[in-house]
């Protein structure tokens, strides 16, 4: 048997340094490799099911709180282990998004100040929201869910400093400068049935030459159970993709509420084939606590400046506003 000890007798405790944080120090480290990799190789993340990979991108500039969070663990626990890990993702977030964070370069002179904006069909204030868009000092506007009545007050509000404008089915464009060239844009998913219509183009006659515009408003994506339901959406992206491929007019410019950020896959489409904003983040939606940019405006033979969200209007989404470089 062993020996007791005896009453009284002092213990001895054995202290390792560093024992007690090892083993949460490889845990958040872990948590930091893996968030890294999402980060780097999102787009390797599979799509099905539940469109998980286009779910993931949607918030994938909000993986930065995510590390400062892993940070802050990090340095509770003083986890030399876990702080070298959060290099990964720190490297691949500033090289992701950090461009977005710079002022952007300044233009050439060759520019147009463009809107976008989704009034919602339940703006109990259009005109002032017209008036609100005005005072942007834009030199073109695009609106998307414009329905009767609404649609007749952002007519009327807007036609003084806005003499030019074309609206088919719920979108439409102001402009400063003559238009020419207004068509439907037929963006319609093939399992939409009923009347629907949420493409127009037109070509704006600006003192920099002729430029092709298209106003769009991709169908709505939900999250539930099942995961991220955009099918509809991605179809209808598709169909504005080709008919923007065969656009022959340069520059070009598009202007919509996307329903995607522009890192979502579903997208492609279009961001594979136009450039998008070099800075600012300008979340859009919801207005009241705005967490990702749908409302988009891409380019082709121009810069997309900063975008930058305007002061909320009656609408459950902010305008966006951004300064368009031709080349």
């Amino acid at each position: 048997m062993g020996k007791r000890a005896e009453p009284g007798a002092a213990e001895t405790t054995v202290v390792v340094p560093g024992a007690g944080w090892r083993g949460r120090g490889w845990v958040v480290g872990g948590g930091a490799v893996v968030l890294g990799g999402v980060l780097a190789f999102h787009r390797l993340v599979p799509n099905r099911p539940g469109r998980i990979g286009s779910l993931i991108e949607s918030f994938l500039p909000w993986g930065g709180v995510l590390v400062v969070v892993l940070l802050v663990v990090a340095l509770v626990r003083r986890s030399a282990v876990a702080l070298v890990a959060l290099l990964l993702p720190v490297g691949v977030w500033v090289d992701t998004f950090g461009g977005l964070l710079l002022p952007g370069e300044p233009s050439g002179g060759r520019e147009l100040v463009v809107v976008q904006h989704n009034v919602s069909d339940e703006n109990r204030d259009p005109a002032g929201t017209a008036r609100a868009l005005i005072r942007s000092g834009a030199d073109l506007v695009a609106l998307e869910e414009l329905v009767d009545p609404q649609a007749a007050v952002y007519e009327k509000t807007l036609a003084g400093v806005y003499p030019h404008h074309v609206v088919r089915g719920t979108v439409g464009l102001w402009s400063k400068h003559p238009l020419s060239g207004e068509q439907v844009v037929d963006i319609k998913p093939p399992s939409i049935e009923e009347e629907w219509s949420r493409g127009v183009r037109a070509v704006v006659h600006s003192p920099y030459g002729d430029v092709a515009v298209y106003v769009a408003h991709l169908p709505s994506v939900r999250v539930g159970m099942g995961g991220l339901a955009s099918q509809r959406r991605d179809e209808s992206a598709a169909l504005l993709g080709r008919a923007i491929a065969a656009e022959s007019v340069e520059p070009l410019i598009l202007l919509g509420d996307l329903n995607g950020v522009v890192e979502d896959r579903g997208l492609r489409p279009l961001t594979s084939q136009l450039e998008v904003a070099e800075s600012g983040f300008a979340f859009s939606f919801p207005a009241a606590f705005p967490v990702a940019r749908i409302d988009q405006v891409m380019a082709r033979s121009a810069t997309v400046g900063r975008i930058r969200t305007l002061p909320a209007t009656g609408s459950d989404h902010l305008p966006v506003v951004v300064r368009v470089a031709l080349r």
